[in-house]
């Protein structure tokens, strides 16, 4: 782990042995929306200050390297994040609801004497029926989830509220930002603010896991200006916070609930698919210039975090793990491996996927992958046209336009040479040994999670019984080409 500071911290008191707000610790959570990593300077984005609040931010916290969100599509992802469960343990395998019953992080701080509040994705947020949110205000109340003046006042309005009752409080303010729309400045979404900065497509960074086209760089110049106004919003919460003399008894924690909504992101589990910017501040205890290049932490730890650092008592069943001890800057074992899925995507369509990768090796198992299933997501937009347009042409591009539409059974990359996921290695006999390994990494997680998916991958090799599995957990599949339609709520 690389420490650029000094180690001290003071713990807070644990929630129940106090009675007063003014001692409890208070929880914020910011995610953006289908936000790439690198597009913050902190991750390596090479587009400087299109994330200038944010950067800062991240300068006075712990910056996480290795963070990886357990399912890179909004709503299950969130699910995690509420249930402190994985997809599979909680029911919430894509758009859908969890268990009935299941204790929810708002109904524990709830429990604990907090006050709950959320702004924005309040639907894919509250994946459990009968959660009561304390204070609520979704995407049309919200500049349609892109007004950081409407986000400021709601902000302001929350914490003053829980001064008057002398409450602590859990908070989850959500953007809808930069999630598709993208904004056009000639056309913005009613409500919508224009953000501080324009972008033109000569100013953009294209991702290396997609081409270099024209209708690219047209796209991502909108993506950017949504990034921009994430930014925007991000710095107005942060201005609400400081105004409210709560700052120093807050911890406020940053992340993306996804990778970028074009191909070969989210909806995904490649490498830029999965990773999120994760980012703590914790009064107290994280100090400027903290970083940790070494563990892997994902969303569903931060139920676990949470409970520890407030002392509120929470449900004896999580899968994750609290990351108190690498704030602290300790190392904690067993943090080597980042696992992540997808089950079922907008609309219905199972596309089940796994992976574990570390920092040199990242191996996929898609036993959705017939040669048949025809995959389509609602984030292909502008780029799919151009790449598509661009494959007649070129043979690599026309390549990568058939893995993304058919994907094979398994997938393996080299993340050293190739975090961009271009070349597969699954058939080079180079890599059998480590390919091995990989297998046996991801059964073993696969059995210790009771992921569903286990006998499809242990018979992965017999398409009968791969197909038995996928029906037998996600219902049988549709004879029609998948995902046509569009679902607006991904």
């Amino acid at each position: 782990m690389k420490i650029l500071t000094g180690l001290s911290f003071i713990v807070i008191l644990l929630a129940g042995s106090v009675s007063h707000a003014a001692d409890r610790l208070n929880v914020l959570l910011f995610t953006a929306d289908d936000l790439h990593c690198e597009s913050l300077q902190t991750y390596g984005g090479k587009v400087v200050g299109l994330t200038p609040n944010l950067d800062r931010f991240a300068q006075t916290g712990m910056i996480f390297d290795k963070a990886h969100v357990n399912v890179a599509i909004c709503a299950p992802c969130r699910a995690v994040i509420a249930t402190g469960l994985l997809s599979h343990n909680s029911g919430a395998m894509g758009f859908i609801p969890a268990k009935d019953g299941l204790p929810t992080i708002v109904s524990v701080m709830q429990a604990g004497g907090y006050r709950c509040g959320i702004l924005g994705k309040v639907g894919h947020s509250t994946p459990v029926a009968g959660t009561k949110w304390d204070y609520v205000f979704d995407q049309k109340d919200l500049g349609n989830g892109r007004s950081p003046t409407i986000y400021y006042q709601r902000v302001k309005t929350f914490l003053d509220q829980c001064k008057s009752e002398n409450k602590p409080f859990y908070f989850m303010v959500n953007s809808h930002d930069p999630h598709r729309p993208y904004c056009n400045p000639e056309k913005l979404l009613p409500g919508a603010e224009m953000p501080s900065k324009i972008y033109k497509p000569e100013d953009v960074e294209v991702p290396g896991f997609v081409p270099d086209l024209p209708g690219v760089r047209q796209e991502l110049a909108m993506y950017q200006n949504s990034t921009r106004r994430l930014d925007d919003t991000f710095g107005k919460v942060m201005q609400a916070l400081d105004e409210s003399g709560l700052a120093d008894k807050t911890l406020v924690v940053f992340m993306s609930d996804n990778g970028i909504a074009i191909p070969f992101a989210k909806c995904n589990t490649w490498f830029h698919a999965t990773h999120t910017p994760m980012i703590f501040r914790m009064p107290g205890l994280t100090k400027p210039g903290m970083r940790d290049d070494t563990h892997y932490i994902s969303p569903v730890d931060l139920m676990p975090t949470f409970l520890e650092l407030t002392g509120v008592k929470g449900p004896d069943r999580l899968d994750g793990r609290s990351v108190l001890s690498l704030l602290k800057g300790q190392t904690q074992e067993g943090r080597d491996l980042a696992f992540t899925q997808i089950d079922k995507k907008a609309g219905g369509d199972a596309v089940p996927m796994r992976c574990v990768q570390d920092p040199k090796f990242g191996y996929i198992y898609n036993p959705f992958s017939d040669g048949k299933h025809w995959y389509r997501n609602n984030n292909e937009g502008l780029t799919m046209k151009a790449m598509e347009e661009a494959a007649k042409d070129d043979p690599k591009i026309a390549a990568r336009v058939q893995l993304f539409r058919y994907r094979v059974p398994e997938e393996f990359y080299d993340l050293e040479k190739d975090p961009n996921c271009l070349n597969n290695l699954i058939d080079d006999p180079k890599y059998k040994a480590v390919i091995a390994e990989k297998r046996k990494q991801l059964e073993a997680w696969m059995v210790k999670t009771n992921d569903p998916m286990l006998k499809a991958f242990q018979y992965r090799d017999d398409r009968a019984v791969v197909d038995e599995v996928m029906a037998a957990t996600y219902g049988k599949p549709s004879a029609k080409k998948p995902g046509r339609k569009r679902n607006k709520s991904e």
